[in-house]
Formats: C-alpha cells, sequence, structure tokens
C-alpha cells in the first residue's frame, strides 16, 4: 500500500514539473527580505516570495491551545508575504520521517533533542543541520531589534543550540520550561506534609507515603529523565562535574558524584509506583501523570506544559499544582531546575533556507510570543515572565525562591555501529531498573562501555 501510495505521489510530482515548463517560470529568491517590497513596482513584476514548509511537533502545549502554530504562520505571512505550509502531529517524526530519507525537507523543523526518539540529534550526528549563527543578528521581522537581543542570557551558549563546540549556532531556543518534581500540592496541605529538600528527607517521606498505600514516584516515559538526571548532576557536583559527564570524561563515573547520582535513581526506582514501566511510552505516559492526579504517586518529574497537557484529565478533590526543585544531595547542599527549552532548526538540505531563518527570526516576536503564551508556550524572550500569571507566574518564578537554574546537555557524537544514543543508554535502563530486569551494576557498566566510545567519537 505504501509502495502504491509512493508511486501515484511521484507521477502526480512529475506531471506538476511538466505542467510547470510549459508556463512562465517562477522568479528565483534574491538576497532581499520578503517584508521589503520592491521600490517602483505594482507588485505585478516584483520576485515572487517563496514558500516555506515548517513542521512542528504536536506537544502540550498544543492541548491548550490548538492553533498556536496555525495563528503563527499566518501572522509570519502577513508580515513577510511567504506562504507557509504547516505540519502539526504528535508523531511528527513519524510523519515527516520517510519523505526525508528521500531527501524531502522541511524548511524548517520544531522538534527538540532528547526527548523525541532521535531524529533531531541523528540529523546532529549527521551534521545535516544549518548554521543560523547570522539569524541572531538579523532584525525581527516587523521589528525594530535583533533576534539576538530579544534572546534571554545563555539560552545560545548551550550545548542544545552549539551542539558542535565550535562557537556557532544551529538550533533555535525555543519554548523555555522550569523542569521539576510535580505534584498535588493539595494532597501535601491535607496530609500536613513537608516538601522535601534533601533526598534524606525525601526517603523519610517515602516511607510515611507507603504507610497510605502511596508511592514516592512515577514518570511519564524515561525520556523525561534527561532534565531528572542533568539537574541531578548539577545537585551532586556542581556545573565542573555536570560539564564533565556529560564529555564523557574518562573516570567521571568512578567519582563520588557519580555514584551519589546512581544510588538516588536505584533507591527511586525502589520507591516507584510498580505500574510505571507498562505505561512509559508514547501511547500510554499520561496514564502514569495521572498518578500523580489520582494521589497513586506524589511526585513526577516534568515540565510546565503538564497544566495544558492535563487540563481536561480527572483529578482527586482539592487537586492543586505544585513544583519543587530537585532536592539537594545533602543538607545545605544547592538544590536544582533544569531550565528544559524546545528548540527549531533549518535542515541543511533545506530548499528555502534564507526564508526559513526569517521564520525563525520572526518566532520572537512580540506577536508569535503572544500567540505561544496562549499555550502556555514561553518563548525564552527577555521580560516575558513579567506578564505571566496562575500557575506560570508559580512556576517561573521557582529560581526567585532558591533554586538555581542547570542547562545543558550530553555532547554530540558521531554514529558508532552499536552505540545507541544517550536516552537509550542513560535512561531507557531506568524501566528496568523499576521492573527488576537489570540491575544497578549492570546499568553503570552499560554507562562506563557507551561513554568510552561516546569519548571518542566526540564531535568537537
Amino acid at each position: 500500500m505504501k509502495r502504491i501510495l509512493s508511486l501515484t505521489l511521484a507521477f502526480l510530482m512529475l506531471l506538476s514539473l511538466l505542467a510547470g515548463c510549459g508556463g512562465a517560470p517562477q522568479a528565483p529568491a534574491t538576497d532581499q527580505p520578503a517584508n521589503t517590497p520592491d521600490a517602483g513596482t505594482d507588485g505585478a513584476d516584483a520576485p515572487e516570495a517563496p514558500s516555506i514548509q515548517v513542521a512542528a511537533l504536536a506537544s502540550g502545549y498544543m492541548e491548550a491551545y490548538p492553533d498556536m502554530w496555525k495563528e503563527v504562520c499566518e501572522a509570519f505571512t502577513a508580515e513577510t508575504g511567504i506562504e507557509v505550509d504547516l505540519i502539526t502531529d504528535k508523531s511528527l517524526e513519524n510523519v515527516i520521517g520517510p519523505s526525508m530519507q528521500g531527501g524531502d525537507y522541511p524548511d524548517v523543523i520544531h522538534l527538540a533533542t532528547g526527548r523525541e526518539a532521535g531524529l533531531t540529534e541523528q540529523f546532529i550526528k549527521d551534521t545535516n543541520i544549518a548554521e543560523i549563527t547570522d539569524v541572531l543578528s538579523m532584525t525581527v521581522p516587523g521589528e525594530s531589534v535583533s533576534v539576538g537581543d530579544k534572546i534571554a542570557g545563555g539560552f545560545t551558549d548551550t550545548s542544545l543550540t552549539n551542539p558542535y563546540g565550535d562557537g556557532k549556532t544551529y538550533l533555535a531556543p525555543m519554548f523555555y520550561s522550569p523542569c521539576g518534581l510535580f505534584y498535588n500540592a493539595g494532597l501535601f496541605e491535607e496530609k500536613g506534609w513537608t516538601v522535601p529538600t534533601t533526598w534524606d528527607e525525601m526517603w523519610t517521606l517515602a516511607e510515611t507515603a507507603k504507610a497510605e498505600d502511596i508511592y514516592l514516584f512515577t514518570y511519564p516515559t524515561t525520556g523525561y529523565f534527561d532534565a531528572f538526571l542533568w539537574a541531578l548532576m548539577y545537585a551532586a557536583g556542581g556545573p565542573e562535574f555536570f560539564d564533565a559527564a556529560t564529555h564523557y570524561e574518562e573516570g567521571i563515573w568512578d567519582t563520588p558524584e557519580a555514584q551519589a547520582c546512581f544510588d538516588i535513581i536505584a533507591k527511586l526506582a525502589s520507591y516507584t509506583n510498580p505500574v510505571t514501566p507498562a505505561q512509559a511510552n508514547d501511547q500510554d505516559f499520561t496514564q502514569n501523570q495521572q498518578l500523580v492526579l489520582d494521589n497513586k504517586a506524589l511526585f513526577m518529574p516534568n515540565g510546565t506544559w503538564i497544566v495544558g497537557e492535563m487540563a481536561e484529565a480527572p483529578r482527586a478533590d482539592g487537586f492543586q499544582w505544585g513544583m519543587t526543585a530537585l532536592p539537594a544531595v545533602s543538607a545545605g547542599g544547592d538544590s536544582y531546575s533544569y531550565t528544559w527549552f524546545e528548540q527549531a532548526w533549518i535542515p541543511a538540505g533545506a530548499a528555502n533556507i534564507d526564508a526559513a531563518k526569517q521564520f525563525l527570526a520572526f518566532l520572537y516576536s512580540d506577536k508569535a510570543c503572544e500567540i505561544f503564551a496562549k499555550g502556555g508556550a514561553i518563548q525564552p524572550v527577555l521580560g516575558i515572565a513579567d506578564s505571566l500569571e496562575g500557575d506560570n507566574q508559580m512556576f517561573y518564578s521557582i529560581y526567585d525562591n532558591g533554586a538555581k537554574a542547570a542547562m545543558g546537555g550530553f555532547a554530540a557524537y558521531a554514529s558508532v555501529a552499536g552505540l545507541g544514543t544517550t536516552r537509550e543508554v542513560f535512561l531507557d535502563p531506568v524501566n528496568g531498573l523499576v521492573n527488576g530486569t537489570l540491575t544497578v551494576d549492570q546499568w553503570i557498566a552499560d554507562i562506563k562501555a557507551a561513554s568510552d566510545l561516546m569519548r571518542e567519537n566526540l564531535m568537537e
């Protein structure tokens, strides 16, 4: 069936190309910005602005405001004259993947690293992402300020935007979200429980909750352990340990800081609701999130999008969202909340790279930020948090309440036969720790072996 469909589409494309040969040729794209019309023309002889295809993940933000990407694209077209063919889907990789294998790329892709199945990471490894450093100096369409002057500090200085360590930017920071442990604040108030500030306090609470048939922990999927693990690394050894660990430094996993991380995750697995691994997939992950809403688990790692994603879900009486940073590893230590942010990028093989860069620049406009915010998707733009209210005001004030911000991620490495993604190496095995099919010692041994290969193939 797929083969027949592919042949049919190819035939239709051939017909359209033949038809185009008989008509007037299209004017080529120029270096002139599409939102600046040629002087002295009535529009009939002006070069035709290229159209672009934008593919965006239909994440939890679209649950709260389904039309946000559509409205942003319409606003971009109104400002620049560039038409947009928009694709959104919850399983975006499955939708655009087949055509991309044949070299047919969207011009802009909004698909974050790490959490999805790996398409973005694979493009990074294959050096198939266009450099967009020059976008930072572009003027935001419809405004008089540059993109770089609007983006908050630090967001274009991490391995999530500059994956090759060459001082150049390849991915645009999008939709930032303080990540941490989400819980039912109403339940804590009802029970008179205090939110733990250290892991020792967390284990004490685990036993208290266990006596009332409530598990300490759950997680949507193992992918959500990325922000958790990175914040834990910061808490265990600060930015120096984080940088060494995420660059797979030799011997790093034999340090006391690494052992503290392993011990905490292993103990947390023993206090995790046992139904979690069976539901930790792209189809059933909301059932794990529901465990917190039903008071069957106290904490889960997540980001601010959870409010929109579970807006229509049933919940226990008195439920109220709460969020806390990861506890300190020891008394007097620092607690950390990882700042998760998504990325938008341009495939190196895209047909309309210049127009795609204009679209990226427009994503930081006041107009685009206002539309995205309707779905709770907050752009990393200076001063935007001042306009927030309700749950978001509470979430985004986490750094005002003593938590430190953790940023960054695993360094990119070249594809090697037999070597999986960082998610497959570091995160997916948590399912095995919870259900007892994998020992902690084997997990650590696998991490050490994989890290050796990652270090040998660093793309820096």
